[in-house]
């Protein structure tokens, strides 16, 4: 179906179904927004025919989600990268993953943790070997941070959410939530271990759906000594279809740790994190193993 065919054109959700109303089309954005981005590639993870990904491809780029790039002119050959109408369809998919989760593959209750046994854990646990996607996060401090890109060992530790006294930046019922309490636990156990990261030679980073300015008021608060980065755009959560779950009308990260070598590639996953404090010693021994640092 074609979307001037719709008969309601006033209605976005029915405009939005006339581009994307095809499953394998919505499979195609989540894995362009993962980093499979070429023609081969997308069809062995797909499992699709030449013939329909080809059409779904060209659908996509021809409504402005897609853009071809090429990197290779004899034979011509491309890159299928989202444009920034395919990165507002980040949310969505994060949305999907989220509701499929809680509601197919859970109870239906809100949770900021997992069993360990679960498919959620599963999928968080096939991250290892995975590349991570190039996506640009800001800083706390509004400076724009390439995360596939540090050269080095880095621990990426993935948040709820973590707030300075007084701003009122929790939603009510948080401490219900099971999960959710322990951020700054967490961080602050990461500034107190820094130096034996900063020894190892591994970089940490702490990431959250929180705004930068949320970020920046708690890294002052709590004293951190490395950055924090926010990805309240989805990129790095679609990309890796990151466990979430919603709060306060915000999507938020499950607690999650990785470890990922100095070639962007994820060595280590931490999921379920059931003790925020005890999971940092707990990294800085698997850091040892995969690094060679003491642990």
């Amino acid at each position: 179906m074609r979307r001037e065919d719709l008969a309601d054109a006033d209605c976005g959700i029915a405009q939005a179904l006339g581009v994307l109303g095809d499953w394998w089309t919505f499979l195609i954005v989540r894995d362009v927004a993962g980093g499979t981005t070429r023609f081969d590639a997308l069809q062995r993870e797909l499992g699709v025919s030449r013939r329909a990904l080809t059409e779904r491809l060209g659908a996509l780029v021809e409504h402005g989600v897609l853009e071809r790039r090429p990197y290779s002119r004899h034979p011509p050959r491309y890159d299928y990268l989202l444009t920034a109408r395919g990165e507002g369809l980040l949310p969505v998919l994060i949305a999907l993953q989220d509701w499929g989760t809680r509601h197919l593959m859970g109870d239906g209750d809100v949770t900021a943790t997992a069993d360990a046994g679960s498919a959620e854990a599963r999928r968080a646990h096939d991250l290892v070997g995975r590349r991570l996607p190039a996506v640009v996060l800001p800083a706390a401090d509004g400076q724009p941070v390439a995360v596939a890109a540090t050269a080095a060992w880095t621990v990426l530790y993935l948040f709820p959410g973590a707030y300075a006294p007084g701003t009122h930046g929790y939603p009510p019922g948080w401490a219900e939530i099971p999960g959710a309490r322990g951020c700054t636990l967490e961080s602050t156990t990461y500034a107190k271990r820094h130096p034996d990261f900063v020894t190892a030679g591994v970089r940490v980073y702490g990431i959250s759906t929180q705004r930068p300015d949320q970020l920046a008021d708690f890294a002052a608060y709590a004293e951190l000594p490395f950055p924090l980065l926010s990805d309240e755009d989805g990129r790095l959560g679609a990309g890796l279809l990151l466990p979430v779950f919603r709060a306060g009308g915000v999507t938020r990260f499950k607690r999650l740790t990785l470890l990922v070598d100095p070639t962007a590639v994820v060595r280590a996953v931490q999921f379920p994190v059931t003790d925020p404090a005890g999971s940092v010693q707990e990294m800085l021994t698997v850091v040892g193993e995969h690094a060679g640092a003491p642990g």
